[in-house]
């Protein structure tokens, strides 16, 4: 189980370094934040800015390491649908926080 095998689907398994990889760095990326926050040693935008960096990351860490999604080609059609599905997500929440600004707006 040391090689990482692709079924016919594309889809590749990954092997239990990959999960330990991507568990440790996903451990590291909460606690990051966590004690930005917990400490206060930045400023509040700084660390807004560092916990929404540690949050893309980390997403970025789930899909390649849990979700074995990559560049190659046989993953292609996973990584277009995960871009439209994006795509969706944020249609739906930048529409729905357009919507809050302009209700808050003409209620004030």
């Amino acid at each position: 189980m040391n090689q990482a095998s692709v079924d016919s689907a594309g889809a590749s398994k990954g092997t239990f370094r990959s999960y330990t990889t991507g568990f440790i760095l996903s451990i590291v990326l909460t606690a990051i934040p966590f004690a930005l926050v917990m400490q206060g040693m930045l400023s509040h935008d700084a660390t807004l800015v560092a916990i929404f960096s540690a949050a893309i990351v980390q997403i970025l860490v789930h899909l390649y390491y849990f979700l074995h999604m990559d560049a190659s080609s046989k993953a292609r059609w996973n990584v277009l649908a995960m871009l439209f599905a994006l795509l969706i997500m944020l249609l739906i929440v930048g529409g729905t926080i357009w919507i809050m600004y302009h209700l808050y707006y003409r209620l004030m």
